[in-house]
């Protein structure tokens, strides 16, 4: 809404007649690449999160993390807690001075910055067999990590204190062997309210929700490529308020492409593979863009786009990347990947 009425002014300013919305309403026919940032570092980025167009964080191997307050011409970083040992694979940015991050692998570790992350403090770890995959918000305060099983139950923690706490919900859902999340960009989790959707992935690829913030799950199957620990669903997205998107693929197989892309109309209920053409490879991450109604989605071997919901898929970049976000003002998208590589949606 800022941008509408930033709009409307420079119209007035203009002439006092006449003028209308036509950027607000403008249509986008494909997007030009992405504007890739120079930044200090060399880690591979998989932790990604956008808060505006001038305000980024990111996180990832060797205990990076990073931030930019004006759009990526600089860039903070640092170590957390001299972790350089350990992977970072998501972040949420609170604001330009608040963060958290997690680790995947051990020790399985959650952090937390309020500073601009001159400083970080540990806030949780969990048991020699934890595995953190990754973490959704939702209104800031309210926040879930979903981790692999662990004695045969997923491991979810819940804080509705802005990361400060973190305890295990209740009634955790019970995981068959071999069960576990991809934590290739954090993107495998939703959180919405009361409402939480993840995605398990490898021999079985499939969705867990529940509505009661936990008090009672459904475990939804999914026609994804699925059967090998490599294959499954690797990120998830929403379109509006019953639709979602997951993409994934084989990360061992990167360039095969067949059942790589499913999409519910229901609200997670249902799912089942597109009509049309799907993304061309393995997808580690994907994402809606509400003002030129594109989906977007990344992995290492390329970028496609959507401007049909997700039915029909085009390639739009060689660059390869891990993760990739809309900014939480709705007004850019981001992508990060290895190399210390962050680039900006161009279009």
């Amino acid at each position: 809404m800022k941008i509408k009425y930033q709009i409307l002014s420079l119209c007035l300013l203009v002439s006092a007649s006449g003028c209308k919305e036509e950027h607000v309403n403008q249509t986008y026919e494909a997007p030009t690449g992405w504007e890739l940032m120079v930044t200090p570092i060399e880690a591979s980025l998989r932790g990604l999160s956008p808060i505006n167009s001038d305000i980024v964080w990111a996180s990832g191997s060797g205990g990076t993390w990073m931030r930019t307050i004006n759009g990526g011409v600089t860039w903070d970083y640092g170590v957390i807690d001299g972790l350089d040992s350990v992977e970072f694979r998501d972040i949420e940015g609170i604001n330009a001075a608040v963060a958290i991050a997690i680790s995947a692998g051990q020790p399985a570790v959650i952090y937390k910055t309020v500073d601009g992350g001159k400083s970080w403090t540990k806030k949780f770890q969990g048991p020699p067999s934890a595995f953190f995959d990754g973490m959704a918000f939702y209104k800031d305060n309210k926040g879930y990590v979903i981790g692999d099983p662990v004695d045969g139950k997923w491991m979810i923690l819940e804080t509705k204190n802005q990361g400060e706490t973190w305890n295990l919900i209740e009634n955790l859902p019970a995981a068959k062997e071999g069960d576990g999340s991809f934590a290739a960009s954090g993107s495998g989790i939703i959180a919405s309210g009361h409402q939480i959707w993840f995605a398990s992935g490898g021999r079985q690829s499939n969705i867990y929700y529940t509505a009661n913030s936990g008090s009672h799950w459904e475990e939804i199957q999914t026609p994804i490529i699925q059967g090998e620990p490599s294959q499954g669903i690797f990120s998830l997205t929403r379109i509006g308020e019953n639709i979602f998107v997951a993409a994934g693929g084989d990360y061992l197989n990167p360039e095969e492409h067949k059942q790589n892309l499913i999409i519910s109309t229901d609200n997670g209920k249902t799912w089942s593979n597109i009509k049309g053409n799907t993304p061309s490879g393995y997808r580690s991450g994907v994402t809606y863009f509400p003002r030129t109604h594109w989906l977007l989605a990344v992995g290492p071997g390329g970028s496609d786009f959507s401007k049909n919901g997700g039915e029909d898929w085009q390639r739009f970049s060689d660059e390869g990347f891990h993760a990739v976000f809309m900014d939480k003002a709705q007004t850019s998208v981001w992508a990060s990947g290895s190399n210390g590589r962050i680039a900006k949606l161009a279009y």
